[in-house]
């Protein structure tokens, strides 16, 4: 469902020229759901290879994130590891939202309401082991590192911003604050123009930054205290959040009795609820070590990226290859070679 931080947030626009030589941490699994929803077929169905298999993911990963090194940024893939047991209710509704989403989709389609099949095709996602190997290969070509978390990504990710390793966690989700990242870029890998839900009308989206600090000061609260403020709306570990509380309402509660257990009204709630292991997850997540982490980058393998996209997955020989030549010439500019791009 993702956190609701968003009424309690500044955000401020940002460029990619900004992020030039910076390094940024990507919620992987964040990412690529955004693809698998977004890239699609004339009737919402995932673009795929000529046996079938989809390949939406891999056309996200590559173009966008081709993009963005001709841009200069340094980019660090986090994938998940194992959930938290707490996250099992959210899973199974995740799961149930798709079921929903894929009955409806097919439903629209066998009726020939296009738009409405569209619509509901970006719920249907599912992310399988094969798309993550497929998506690892693939940076790895690219010469993008990627980590496995040893549980939530974004917690991960956090760490590398607290740590100096990497300038900001990218994603679309407002976790990685509650994780106490420094800072958090949203947008950065769907930028342009998105359609506004059930109208003919396309709004302008640009990457915007969160500052961890400015989201404390302008709240008048501590991280401990913004990590209630979380488990009051409701977090991936105890996704309903408490009766009639929203983000205003958590804030205001919280400015006011401090944190969770002072607040009177929701005792009987609170008692059903394991927040303390909540927080914990929150202020002292299960990371590996940044010893302990080996993070390379390296340079593009063309000919290795051809034969996979082009040969094996049905790309366009033409369209990678423009690609692959704009990386080359912005490198060559740079007086930099594809061996040593970083």
């Amino acid at each position: 469902m993702g956190l609701n931080l968003k009424p309690l947030v500044t955000s401020n626009p940002i460029r990619i020229p900004e992020l030039v030589g910076k390094v940024v941490a990507v919620d992987a699994f964040n990412v690529i759901y955004q693809f698998l929803a977004t890239i699609r077929g004339p009737t919402g169905e995932l673009l795929a290879n000529i046996h079938g298999e989809p390949t939406s993911h891999l056309s996200g990963l590559f173009y966008r994130n081709i993009n963005l090194l001709c841009d200069g940024v340094k980019l660090v893939y986090i994938f998940d590891g194992k959930p938290h047991e707490l996250k099992t209710k959210e899973i199974e509704r995740r799961k149930k939202v798709k079921e929903e989403a894929s009955e409806k989709y097919n439903r629209a389609l066998e009726e020939g309401r296009m738009d409405d099949a569209k619509k509901y095709s970006q719920g249907t996602s599912v992310l399988t082991s094969k798309m993550i190997e497929e998506s690892k290969y693939l940076l790895s070509l690219m010469g993008i590192p990627y980590v496995d978390a040893m549980s939530e990504g974004e917690a991960t990710a956090a760490l590398l911003s607290k740590k100096e390793l990497a300038y900001s966690s990218v994603s679309q989700d407002y976790d990685s604050i509650l994780f106490g990242a420094k800072r958090l870029i949203r947008n950065l890998t769907i930028s342009g123009k998105r359609k506004i839900p059930n109208r003919s009308v396309y709004v302008d989206i640009v990457p915007e930054i969160i500052e961890h600090n400015q989201v404390l000061k302008i709240n008048n609260i501590t991280h401990e205290q913004l990590v209630d403020i979380g488990i009051l709306i409701g977090t991936d570990f105890n996704p309903h959040g408490f009766s009639g509380i929203g983000p205003k309402n958590a804030l205001k509660l919280i400015q006011k009795y401090e944190k969770i257990e002072n607040i009177e009204k929701i005792k009987e709630e609170l008692a059903n609820t394991p927040y303390k292991e909540i927080r914990e997850i929150f202020l002292n997540p299960k990371v590996t070590s940044v010893e302990d982490l080996r993070i390379q980058f390296r340079g593009i393998e063309k000919e290795k990226i051809m034969k996979y996209l082009c040969d094996e997955k049905s790309f366009s020989i033409e369209r990678v290859a423009n690609h692959i030549g704009r990386l080359e010439k912005n490198n060559i500019k740079k007086g930099e070679s594809l061996d040593k791009w970083f």
